[in-house]
């Protein structure tokens, strides 16, 4: 096996290790931060929802967007962490992937990546270890692959 990478991630930040082996140390390769998804609300639309008419009566009412703007950088980073990844993928840098993040942000970075992405997935954590110093990750990646 050439090597394991292991992103660590949540919806504002994502960290990339290279693992070389099981017994091996865990080296930190890039860590990616997304300033957007720490904005508030209204930072990150101006646009208050549109007003539509009911479709019987005189009643108005006010639109609902159809997705949350922190949910939309969520997506959007998601996007940019499986970038790196298809990145690493076409470069031979890693032939296994672990991913670590919370759940929600797992299922957005699970659906940013590519077919070839999630067939090299060897295992994932559904915990918020961003964080996390390099002896905490390496235990936890430890136990998930054994």
């Amino acid at each position: 096996m050439k090597a394991i990478w292991v992103v660590v991630a949540e919806s504002a930040r994502g960290r990339i290790f290279t693992l070389s082996g099981i017994g091996e140390k865990l080296h930190e390769i890039a860590d990616l931060t997304h300033s957007e998804s720490r904005l508030h609300s209204l930072e990150l639309s101006s646009d208050v929802p549109g007003r539509a008419f009911d479709s019987h009566g005189q009643g108005r009412h006010g639109m609902e967007q159809a997705t949350e703007p922190h949910e939309r950088e969520a997506q959007a980073f998601a996007v940019e962490l499986s970038a790196h990844i298809e990145h690493g993928i076409r470069d031979k840098s890693f032939d296994a992937l672990v991913l670590i993040a919370p759940p929600k942000f797992l299922g957005n970075l699970r659906s940013a990546l590519s077919k070839r992405a999630r067939a090299t997935i060897v295992g994932e954590l559904d915990k918020n270890l961003v964080t996390a110093d390099e002896k905490s990750l390496q235990r936890h990646v430890v136990t998930l692959l054994r």
